[in-house]
Parts: structure tokens; sequence; C-alpha cells
């Protein structure tokens, strides 16, 4: 069993164990365990009552939270054409064509987002064993393979997050960093949590939101009364 440090456990007996928290309640009692030397990235666990092995209970979206995540990503646009110059100056990072394609089959990972447009996928394609693990794929169905390249940067840049079920029907998600102000790492969870509910499938039967659990990178976890959130 992993041993945790004298700090953690400082952090655990503040906790009541058996209580499910407020939102409100659990963020002010995060911020005041919170303990590592950094900034940590406050990161949201929800377990859900769905089949993710049922293609139609696959629970995945995007949002673009509030208050963002405390950073900007890196974002990387392939594209050809004047959609080129249509990511450049909607704020991208690295912008081309082929010639990404092929310095990202060299290794090179530089990047924390990916946007395509849908004439480029033909080359995209084949990084799926690259990008894919690492969640950089684009997709469609989460506006990362569009011709309006200037709204994908901005959103991505303003902190659009991905939320995506696992195959044991959780999803983790980053929704802020510890130094943010209470009241907006609240809204940040609140509006994921409120996406993810509106994500229901109408095949899912029984309970839906099982568990919500809210933490920082170092802390122990406070359970989160997930009623509160019932659709």
């Amino acid at each position: 069993m992993k041993k945790h440090g004298k700090k953690y456990r400082a952090a655990l007996e503040k906790i009541e164990p058996a209580r499910k928290y407020s939102l409100d309640e659990a963020v002010k009692k995060l911020k005041e365990i919170a303990f590592a030397k950094f900034d940590e990235t406050v990161e949201l666990t929800m377990w859900l009552g769905v089949d993710p092995r049922k293609a139609d209970q696959l629970v995945r979206g995007t949002i673009v939270l509030p208050h963002g995540l405390g950073r900007s990503k890196s974002v990387l646009v392939i594209a050809q054409g004047d959609k080129i110059k249509e990511a450049e100056e909607a704020g991208a990072d690295f912008v081309g064509g082929e010639d990404m394609v092929t310095k990202i089959k060299g290794g090179w990972l530089e990047f924390d987002a990916v946007i395509a447009t849908p004439d480029m996928m033909r080359l995209v394609g084949g990084l799926g064993k690259v990008l894919g693990p690492r969640g950089l794929m684009p997709n469609p169905k989460t506006g990362t393979v569009t011709f309006d390249v200037r709204t994908a940067v901005r959103e991505t840049k303003a902190g659009k997050v991905e939320y995506r079920v696992d195959k044991t029907g959780v999803i983790h998600t980053a929704v802020g960093k510890v130094s943010f102000e209470e009241n907006k790492i609240v809204e940040n969870t609140r509006a994921l949590i409120d996406a993810v509910a509106k994500a229901k499938p109408s095949t899912a039967k029984g309970k839906y939101m099982k568990k919500v659990n809210i933490a920082a990178t170092m802390t122990p976890g406070l359970l989160l009364d997930e009623t509160a959130f019932a659709k």
C-alpha cells in the first residue's frame, strides 16, 4: 500500500471521511489543505452510471470553462492555403501543413492541442498512434477538425477542455488551479458538471452521477454531494 507523507496525512485529518461536501464547502476546504510549493491543478473525477462498451453510452464533449485553466494552451494548427493565415491571426503557436505532420512523425510533440482542417485529415490520420494515446488527435466531435480555424484556436486558448468517459465509466478533468479565487474554481467546476449532466445518454439506466470527487494534485480528495447536480 502506498505510504503518504506527513503533509498529506495532516491534510487528510482535516477532512471528514464519510461526509459529502457541497461544492462551495469542498473548494474552501481544498484551498485550506493544499500544501505543495507549486500551484497545484484542481481536478474533478466523476463516476458515471454508463456502460462505455456501448457506443450510445459514450459520454464525451467539450466546454469552454468560464475562467480557463490558469495557462494558455500551446496550439498547433495543421492546414493549408488561406487557413494558414487565419490560424496565425487567431493566435496559434505553430502552423503548417505536411511539414508539421513530418515533424511529429520525427518525435516533435511540443504542443498541448492540435486543430486540423478536414482537407488535411488524410495526412493527420496517419498520426493516430502518436497523438491518440496522448489525447491530442483532432476529432470533429470536439471541434478540432474544422474549417472554422479562428473559432477553434480562440476557444482552445480561452480554456476549452474535453471531457470523455474512460473504459471504467469515469471522467477525470482539470478545472483550474489552487491559486484561483474560490468562486472561479466553483464556477468552472459547476460548468463542467452541468455539461456532463446534460450529456447523459438516453439509454443510461439507473443512477447517472454515482460519485463526484474534487482534489488538487497533491491533496486527498473530497467527495461532493452528487445529488445537488442531479438532472
